[in-house]
């Protein structure tokens, strides 16, 4: 299918004067090769041959996959027009997440966010909700507690107060070499509210860079 029009373009191969159109839907759109082979109705061979024939250099590994991140959809719908209330929660989100959240790690590009503190957690989740529109069934949520704490009661007892349906919780990480006296300054014990997606994590880190270059000017 021609990826211009919809149409059937009924053709036994690729001739120069599809060389533009090649090279705008490769390099420009991102298209992959067999998305193009589609679009002329030809098949993948003959689209790396005609790209072998006019030295049109193929995408490698990183730049595979960077065309492949860019043209993801993301899991969440980033609220635009925002009322006063809401720009002032979009203020807090991200400056809470610039204090306790985890930045980019290694391989780990999951939006994390560990707290004890109900009302922070609460805080952050309406955040996700009502400011990145994320999807409620990607959140979850990781239950950090100690051994003399009951771990059952716990998850629902943060189930309630964050609204997050049990299913979503993961197996909860139970210390056990602690101090007595320590456990009491965590009764609810810790978790942390995580949503996987790169795309949002970057998203957040962005927020935070030019909203931190407008306070310091």
């Amino acid at each position: 299918m021609d990826v211009r029009s919809g149409k059937i373009k009924l053709m036994a191969g690729l001739t120069k004067k599809d060389l533009k159109e090649v090279k705008f839907f490769y390099y420009k759109r991102g298209y992959s090769a067999r998305e193009i082979a589609e679009s002329f109705n030809v098949s993948i061979d003959v689209v790396y041959g005609f790209m072998q024939r006019y030295n049109l250099p193929r995408r490698d590994y990183f730049e595979l996959n960077r065309v492949r991140f860019e043209r993801k959809k993301p899991s969440f719908i980033i609220k635009k027009k925002l009322t006063e209330r809401e720009k002032q929660l979009k203020i807090a989100g991200i400056m809470l997440y610039w204090a306790e959240g985890n930045k980019q790690c290694g391989r780990n590009w999951t939006v994390d966010l560990a707290n004890s503190n109900p009302e922070i957690a609460k805080l952050f989740l309406k955040f996700l909700r009502t400011i990145c529109g994320v999807d409620e069934k990607r959140i979850r949520v990781l239950l950090y507690c100690y051994a003399n704490q009951n771990s059952e009661v716990l998850k629902k007892d943060w189930s309630k107060m964050t609204d997050i349906p049990l299913t979503q919780f993961t197996k909860p990480y139970i210390r056990k070499d602690f101090l007595p006296e320590k456990s009491g300054k965590m009764r609810h014990g810790l978790v942390h509210i995580r949503y996987s997606d790169k795309k949002l994590l970057l998203q957040i880190e962005e927020w935070i860079k030019d909203y931190i270059e407008r306070v310091l000017q």
